[in-house]
């Protein structure tokens, strides 16, 4: 399993995940590219009838995209070469961050709210994509050209050096998210199938992935590529913006539409048409991937100012039966994967819960900004299971969590498969949870305080606290009691009680493990047989003291 190199400076650096452990990312995009807006003659990619509006170009351009990849699955994988040149390959993380886009050379600088700034190939990202200009007639796309980029500092000797048709690393979308006078940065696409997005007042934390191949198998994961986008011109005041891209890989082929539409909060709704190459042992549908150093359950003391660190803190998922489901993130010891098993689920999600500063105190990192992003699946998703993949970390600057649905029937060669869903970026508050939440989950060891003969290491106190939904109405006194669930060892000393602050209800509990066995927990609370909470969900294990 490999760790992804997270730039927290730049927001992206997808590709150094596989950089970083050896793995091979077959990026290779090296189409002939031609002219800012240049005419292509004999490109391979689908030709686009005249439109005037994107809502008349884009289904019949869609088609035929997932038309080109549905061909381009019956063909083996063929890797382009790429025409990088040595001295962009090799330069170094402070040339490239000086490598800056000029804003007046923008794709549709002051004709739309929206804007597309471009990433200079280089450093980690040596594969080029193609970016093609839908909406123009012949079908158009965009050259690279020297005078798009300033060469600031140590980048200066690197002006000149990339040729015309190097193509570029990737784009990022602008638009007056924050305010009307200014156009954020919200939507970043580079590396891989990774991408980024955010809504107002948060900062770049997870990414998204167009698709996860084997994570966290034995033979090793498989990144596919978006290897061409097609963007759709909006309107002067259009407020939604439509994406198309090829993903490509050694396994599987794929068309995507995009709809992207910022706002508080922001949403993608995504379709991904899918045709396999090869059998797939495992196929992770909306991938979502985020780094977990340390945080309120972490049982290992930290050498660090910081009481916690981390872009998310939990998995979040609505299951099919009503349920809504938290399991806390760990920086395990060991690569752990854990499932939970639904049947069209009706949403799941990564969540930076956390969003007191005093609970970071970092003022550069400010994790406490971090979005949280959220999967809802429209139409029928079938059996599965949402899966949870936890990587040792040593560094802030790996992600090392991963988690996506995975469909009960494998693809197989010559398969085909279509998924739709939205994606949200928010903080952490999503209206349809209305139950009490986790706040924190503490974990200790399971001796009282001066005890003569204290017990092993092993046991340990488990103390989790809730609040908001119909916890605010209750008095202290009220019956409120914790059903807890677990596949193995000995619970002990379960209670339940109201904190002094009147808003917040702690579960807390002993549990003594059995052997080296694995405790998967289930705890929520309820009133008078009426359950109150979301299900608290922690896989314990031994070695994680």
């Amino acid at each position: 399993m490999s760790i992804m190199c997270n730039d927290k400076k730049t927001g992206a650096g997808p590709n150094a995940r596989a950089r970083l452990f050896g793995l091979v990312v077959s990026c290779t995009l090296g189409l002939g590219l031609s002219g800012w807006v240049a005419a292509q003659q004999n490109a391979p990619a689908p030709a686009v009838a005249p439109a005037a509006a994107s809502d008349i170009v884009t289904p019949a351009l869609f088609d035929a995209i997932a038309e080109r990849a549905k061909k381009l699955a019956k063909r083996d994988y063929a890797p382009i070469e790429t025409n990088i040149p040595a001295a962009l390959a090799n330069m170094d993380y402070d040339q490239y961050r000086s490598i800056r886009f000029r804003p007046e050379a923008a794709i549709w600088h002051k004709e739309s709210l929206f804007e597309l700034q471009l990433f200079h190939p280089g450093f980690l990202y040596r594969e080029p994509i193609v970016l093609h200009m839908a909406n123009d007639t012949p079908e158009s796309y965009v050259q690279f050209k020297q005078e798009f980029f300033n060469y600031d500092g140590p980048a200066a000797p690197l002006a000149g050096v990339a040729p015309d048709n190097i193509g570029f690393a990737g784009f990022r979308i602008h638009y007056p998210l924050n305010s009307n006078d200014y156009k954020d940065e919200f939507v970043v696409f580079q590396g891989a199938s990774y991408f980024r997005m955010v809504g107002p007042g948060l900062a770049y934390g997870l990414s998204a992935r167009g698709l996860a191949i084997d994570t966290a198998e034995p033979k090793g994961e498989e990144f596919p590529v978006f290897r061409e986008f097609w963007l759709i011109k909006p309107g002067p005041n259009d407020t939604h913006l439509v994406i198309y891209a090829l993903l490509d890989s050694p396994s599987i082929t794929g068309a995507y539409r995009f709809e992207i539409m910022p706002g508080a909060p922001t949403e993608m709704a995504v379709e991904a048409r899918l045709f396999a190459r090869k059998d797939i042992q495992k196929v992770g549908i909306a991938p979502l991937t985020s780094m977990y150093m340390w945080g309120e359950n972490h049982t290992r003391f930290v050498d660090d100012f910081r009481p916690e660190v981390h872009d998310s803190d939990g998995l979040l998922m609505a299951a099919s039966n009503g349920e809504w489901i938290w399991r806390p993130i760990s920086n395990h010891r060991q690569l752990r994967v854990s499932s939970m098993l639904d049947e069209n689920p009706r949403g799941f999600g990564l969540l930076q819960r956390d969003r007191d500063f005093d609970h970071y105190m970092d003022m550069e990192a400010r994790y406490e900004k971090r979005p949280s992003m959220w999967v809802m699946p429209e139409g029928d998703w079938g059996k599965g299971r949402a899966e949870l993949v936890e990587i040792p970390s040593d560094s802030e600057t790996n992600d090392n969590v991963v988690a996506y649905w995975v469909p009960a029937k494998s693809m197989k060669a010559g398969s085909s498969a279509t998924y739709k869903y939205r994606l949200r970026s928010f903080d952490d508050y999503l209206p349809e949870n209305v139950g009490a939440k986790v706040i924190r989950t503490r974990i200790g060891w399971g001796a009282n305080p001066g005890q003569a003969n204290p017990p092993p290491l092993s046991k340990r106190k488990f103390v989790i606290d809730f609040r908001s939904g119909e916890l605010d109405n209750l008095s202290t006194d009220s019956p409120l009691v914790a059903e807890l669930q677990k596949s193995s060892g000995t619970i002990s000393e379960l209670s339940v009680r109201q904190l002094p602050d009147g808003r917040t209800w702690r579960a807390s509990f002993k549990l003594e493990p059995e052997g080296n066995n694995v405790a998967d927990m289930r705890l929520y609370l309820k009133l008078r047989d009426q359950r109150l909470s979301e299900v608290w969900s922690y896989v314990w294990y031994p070695d994680a003291i």
